[in-house]
């Protein structure tokens, strides 16, 4: 008989469902007419999906105004549990004002189709730019998560939500891997260490080095890219699949690892931010988190580091899921392979590393980055994707 091992509890204990059962989804669909309505942004839509399949665990719903300023002022939940992302339904006060409280409302998704339901417990106003310094630390509308703050309602619902029903991802349906079954996924293969990896570029050569050097110490990696919202400028999401679809097949243990989407949105928070992907993977499963170099950064907003120095504002095992931090990694030409600051003795200009910016240039020219940066099967599907979408855009 085979032993069943738990690699990690979720945060705050319990791993939470929020998806409607059969007859309760008959009945929010039997009053859907009478119910008041609000449409939900691109990211409201992510948080409710996440909320829903416990990936944001111990939320059940969106944040009341008790736990929405304990998160953004000491990045606590007002229970005391870590938490360093506002999850919450910003709406405009018109749309506030015609909700009653203790009621129920419909949730329908940006395209208008029915897809939740909130409990509505509460109304609350908040600062804006108050929110932006403590969590993006500026307040500049520059900042793409400062924008989304600016730009949103001004009262926040909070209440308990259901989700309809979960539905296959329409882009990645066979990577659509919820907490649930990823933890399965995990106690079947055996594995009682689980290292998670975020990312929102393409895989280069930096990141399978940070990636193999953490699977040496663990049992598997879950590979997670995000496919939420992200910025205009960022690569499509059907791109950075393909890209680890063509790295996972020819340089990857096909047995250790586990490639599935993170369907949440970027937030471009930085240091926040890496606590809030780490507890996310915590409720995936995973014991371990890779934290690397401006981690969920944007433009100069944050120090190379600060991402790592956050975990130190927690005291050790209270976010329950270990933090692995690496340096900036490269192609050393003196030692002929990937390496770090801590391993390698070369000098910078013994050093090949390429920001994400020039990367994109090259490739939007039809230049394939060298291979020490990328593998040349990544390169030339990129570059195909960045001159189609370089194409297309001069047509439109």
């Amino acid at each position: 008989m085979t032993r069943s091992i738990e690699t990690i509890a979720a945060h705050g204990g319990q791993l939470i469902n929020r998806i409607a059962a059969d007859r309760q989804k008959q009945d929010f669909l039997a009053q859907a007419d009478r119910l008041p309505r609000v449409q939900l942004s691109e990211r409201s839509l992510s948080d409710l999906e996440l909320i829903a399949i416990g990936g944001f665990s111990p939320l059940t719903g969106f944040m009341n105004q008790a736990d929405y300023i304990g998160v953004v002022e000491n990045m606590r939940l007002a229970n005391g549990l870590p938490w360093s992302i506002p999850v919450t339904l910003p709406v405009a006060e018109a749309i506030a004002n015609q909700l009653e409280l203790d009621s129920l409302v419909r949730l329908d998704d940006p395209n208008g189709e029915f897809i939740g339901v909130l409990e509505l417990s509460q109304k609350y106003t908040y600062d804006k730019v108050h929110e932006a310094l403590h969590v993006y630390r500026t307040n500049e509308d520059k900042h793409p998560g400062v924008k989304v703050i600016y730009d949103q309602g001004e009262v926040n619902l909070a209440g308990d939500v259901w989700l309809l029903e979960r539905r296959p991802h329409p882009q990645f349906p066979t990577y659509q891997i919820d907490p649930a079954e990823s933890r399965q996924l995990f106690q079947e293969k055996g594995w009682r260490t689980v290292v998670g990896f975020q990312t929102r570029n393409p895989i280069h050569r930096a990141h399978e080095y940070i990636q193999k050097s953490a699977l040496e110490i663990v049992d598997g990696l879950f590979l997670h890219p995000l496919v939420g919202a992200t910025k205009k400028d960022d690569i499509p999401a059907d791109v950075r699949m393909r890209c680890y679809e063509i790295i996972l097949e020819k340089y990857y243990p096909h047995d250790r690892v586990i490639l599935a989407i993170n369907p949440s949105a970027m937030r471009y928070a930085g240091p926040r931010e890496a606590i809030f992907h780490a507890l996310l993977r915590k409720n995936y499963g995973c014991t371990h988190f890779i934290v690397g170099r401006d981690h969920a950064g944007v433009g100069d907003y944050y120090g190379t580091y600060d991402a790592q120095h956050i975990f130190g504002e927690f005291e050790p095992g209270e976010l329950g899921i270990t933090p692995l931090m690496f340096e900036h990694a490269f192609y050393c030409k003196r030692t002929g392979g990937m390496a770090t600051a801590k391993t390698s003795p070369s000098l910078p200009e013994e050093r090949i590393h390429l920001s994400g910016t020039k990367v994109r240039e090259m490739l939007r020219r039809g230049e394939l980055p060298p291979p020490q940066f990328s593998r040349p099967e990544v390169a030339s599907e990129l570059a195909r994707a960045m001159q189609a979408i370089a194409q297309s855009e001069s047509n439109a």
